[in-house]
């Protein structure tokens, strides 16, 4: 049953939103050549504490036997999402690097991700980092009360696929607020006036992944890190954003 958060739990959800951009935004400044991927991990749960907080992810999944190990997912180039961090991970300049961070705070959960280039990058790696943000602008602006889960994919795979690059459609956004993952699933393709009836006060996890190339991708032996299937590079942009009657509010925003 698709949860409708009360105006006091979206008021909370306002503040965690907020903390969880000043984190993921402070660790961005990190991602430069030569840093380990899990130096940037310790640095985003070291921030989440530090305003107490939770981290979300880590551990995440435990109740299936493979529990994330790290607070961030921090995804290069051809890994489309949730890849763990580590310490032999090492940026390079020309990377393209997905962070994706999930908060609790006051119980309440939040979910944000933005991609970003390591040093200076090519045209087309630019490129595909703005149509993904570009992407999930259109979906945002979709997202109202009485639309339909449908019209943000929709939205979402037109802006993509109309500048020749593809969305992964294996992986979806979601609900999200009382847990990281609840129900609706949110495709980030789709037909409009189909799929979920949207209502004011849920709370979504927007997330379109769009790949340079085609949109299959192939999970890796770890159980989390999603990659393309044809090697090609993928960039990933979330927020958490609630349904008004006038459309959404991003309470991921700082």
């Amino acid at each position: 049953m698709v949860a409708v958060k009360t105006p006091e739990e979206i008021k909370e959800l306002r503040e965690g939103g907020k903390i969880l951009a000043s984190v993921l935004f402070s660790v961005s400044n990190f991602a430069k050549e030569g840093v380990a991927t899990l130096e940037l991990d310790k640095e985003a749960e070291r921030l989440i504490r530090k305003v107490g907080g939770e981290p979300s992810f880590k551990n995440y999944g435990a109740e299936f036997g493979n529990p994330f190990p790290g607070s961030l997912c921090v995804s290069i180039n051809d890994e489309v999402v949730h890849g763990i961090p580590r310490a032999d991970r090492i940026l390079k300049e020309g990377d393209i690097v997905g962070l994706d961070l999930g908060l609790k705070y006051k119980g309440l959960f939040t979910d944000m991700a933005i991609t970003v280039p390591v040093g200076r990058v090519g045209e087309k790696e630019m490129k595909i980092i703005e149509i993904a943000k570009e992407s999930l602008e259109k979906g945002i602006v979709a997202a109202k009360d009485g639309a339909f889960a449908g019209d943000i994919g929709f939205a979402i795979q037109s802006c993509a696929e109309l500048r020749g690059y593809s969305v992964v459609k294996k992986l979806v956004g979601h609900g999200v607020g009382y847990a990281v993952h609840e129900e609706p699933e949110i495709p980030n393709f789709g037909k409009k006036g189909t799929g979920a009836r949207l209502k004011a006060g849920m709370v979504l996890a927007l997330e379109p992944m769009i790949n340079e190339g085609g949109d299959d991708v192939v999970l890796e032996k770890d159980g989390w890190t999603w990659r393309t299937k044809d090697g090609s590079f993928s960039a990933h942009f979330e927020h958490t954003i609630t349904v008004t009657k006038n459309g959404a509010e991003v309470l991921t925003k700082m």
